[in-house]
């Protein structure tokens, strides 16, 4: 494969996944923001801009701060590189540019998000905003079943590990502003908004059912960071998405030959997670490993670029 072709598909895969979790980050941000009172609001988007890096774009724009205003810009600004707009946008255009390695149906997914999305100038109300985060949401669900389909070969390889990086990068940064930033001083933690918080990360990365399978006793927040740090089980969490990268660089390795760097980085990672409980985790400092996560991730996904000559 070109590696031309094998960047515009990982770089489809990061953008789909990134768009999915800026969606799910507002439906889940505008249900937050439902329970708290108006002096509360802000700092509620303030958080979900956090979450994807979005604040110093934001605040750059010099647009009066207010959760409308805040939606607008996660979902349909142009301003924004990390709006969904602009991300179905990046990952239409890579998949338009890669058209021979993509099914029909996985390429017609990515189309109708990018087409519900093109026109729109406002996000509109609350339950405007909703209804259209449920359609693209339905549409990236779409876009993973037509994936599933795809033959096991480099195309979809080269898809799933964009999409892993990105989603271990997001699970990385909504947990960390949840433990670090966003419960507003003077709230006890362990009390009812601090309950809703840590409910609404669940929400947004499709864990409650799992939470409540795997954690009988309820809700608490070491459990929580438990569930997305270290359960393999999850689809979401940490641990699955080193465990499935290390996974599909194997299978590059053994059909083409081609090792490196990023196995070396991937592996490495993977025996820290499954050597680590998440009581160790928070002795050491959880926003400190967190971060160190993060960084380790993006090394990771410039080594799997360098190694197949994309970078």
């Amino acid at each position: 494969m070109l590696s031309r072709t094998a960047a515009n598909l990982f770089w489809m895969g990061r953008y789909m996944e990134r768009a999915e979790f800026t969606a799910s980050l507002v439906e889940a941000t505008i249900r937050l923001d439902s329970l708290g009172t108006r002096a509360e609001s802000d700092q509620t988007w303030r958080s979900a801009l956090a979450v994807v890096g979005a604040m110093p774009g934001f605040e750059a724009t010099q647009e009066n701060f207010g959760a409308f205003a805040a939606r607008r810009y996660l979902m349909l600004s142009d301003d924004n590189p990390g709006s969904v707009r602009s991300c179905l946008a990046r990952a239409r255009d890579n998949a338009r540019a890669a058209r021979n390695a993509l099914s029909s149906e996985t390429w017609g997914a990515i189309n109708r998000a990018w087409l519900l999305i093109r026109g729109r100038a406002s996000p509109g109300g609350t339950q405007s905003t909703l209804s259209l985060v449920d359609t693209l949401k339905a549409e990236a669900r779409g876009f993973e079943g037509a994936l599933t389909r795809m033959l096991r070969a480099e195309a979809y390889w080269f898809i799933r590990l964009g999409t892993l990086i990105e989603r271990a990068d997001n699970t990385a940064r909504l947990l960390d502003v949840k433990y670090y930033l966003l419960l507003p001083e003077g709230e006890p933690v362990g009390g009812l908004l601090d309950r809703d918080q840590w409910d609404t990360i669940l929400h947004i990365v499709s864990a409650r059912r799992a939470y409540r399978l795997l954690y009988p006793q309820g809700l608490q927040p070491w459990w929580v960071a438990d569930l997305l740090v270290l359960r393999r089980e999850l689809p979401r969490s940490l641990h699955f998405c080193a465990a499935e990268t290390v996974e599909l660089l194997a299978e590059f390795g053994a059909r083409t030959g081609r090792q490196g760097e990023a196995d070396r980085l991937a592996r490495q990672r993977l025996t820290a997670i499954e050597a680590d409980d998440i009581d160790a985790l928070f002795q050491r400092g959880l926003h400190e490993w967190l971060q160190d996560f993060v960084r380790d991730n993006n090394a990771l996904g410039a080594a799997i670029a360098h190694q197949f000559r994309f970078a």
